[in-house]
């Protein structure tokens, strides 16, 4: 499996190409703010072409960039039904005016082919299988995105903003619930494997397992308690 990943954009989001292999079709993952160059070398490096872009939540750090990329290649995007509506108006989805330097450079709206997700899905893409898992706190249609181990290759979860290396997605923008995030963890992400990947929408991946040990939120929400007040992350 080929997984292409790099930090875009004025909030560093991290955007995923994910194919079988070199030379074959990929998935895109959240191609956010400044994203679009970034996808076009990696599609080259690697000699792919992408057949969808999938979407973890509406936040303008992760979408800015869905028009020009799948325009480019003329491909579908797929997102949550709750969080559709930040691709044609981001400022609702931070609850202020993002800025006329910052706005001037995204190109806002929703591609021609808008495809919704729903828990517990199954995308048969580029000869891959993601399932979906409906995961809000973060934002009401927050996804992850799951791929089975295969061939000597871990499980992986693309978690977005709910997971990070030692931190999850902040709830205090509009849509955001920390109860639901909390919840989001303990259904999504404690039942998983030790050894899946976490490949997350901010910073460096990490494990379930090293989560499991080390996450001051998932070792609380694993022995039942309330939300740890260390620092969150995420736009």
């Amino acid at each position: 499996m080929l997984i292409a990943g790099f930090p875009a954009g004025a909030w560093g989001t991290n955007c995923y190409l994910v194919a079988p292999a070199a030379g074959e079709e990929c998935v895109i993952i959240d191609p956010g703010h400044q994203a679009a160059q970034g996808v076009e070398e990696a599609l080259k490096k690697h000699r792919l072409k992408p057949v969808a872009v999938v979407l973890t939540h509406g936040h303008i750090d992760h979408v800015a960039s869905v028009v020009p990329v799948c325009g480019a290649s003329d491909v579908p995007a797929w997102i949550h039904p709750a969080d559709r509506y930040m691709m044609s108006d981001p400022e609702k989805g931070i609850g202020r005016a993002i800025g006329m330097p910052l706005m001037g450079e995204l190109t806002v709206g929703e591609p021609d082919d808008v495809r919704e997700l729903s828990d517990g899905a199954r995308l048969a893409l580029a000869g891959l299988e993601l399932t979906v898992a409906h995961a809000p706190g973060h934002t009401k249609g927050s996804v992850t995105f799951g791929l089975p181990e295969a061939a000597d290759v871990p499980p992986v979860l693309f978690s977005g903003d709910l997971l990070f290396a030692g931190s999850i997605g902040r709830t205090d923008l509009p849509g955001g619930d920390m109860a639901e995030l909390l919840d989001s963890l303990a259904r999504v992400c404690l039942p998983l494997d030790d050894s899946t990947v976490v490949l997350s929408g901010h910073g460096p991946q990490t494990t379930i397992g090293r989560e499991r040990a080390t996450n001051p939120y998932l070792r609380q929400v694993a022995a039942g308690q309330g939300a740890s007040e260390a620092p969150r992350r995420g736009m």
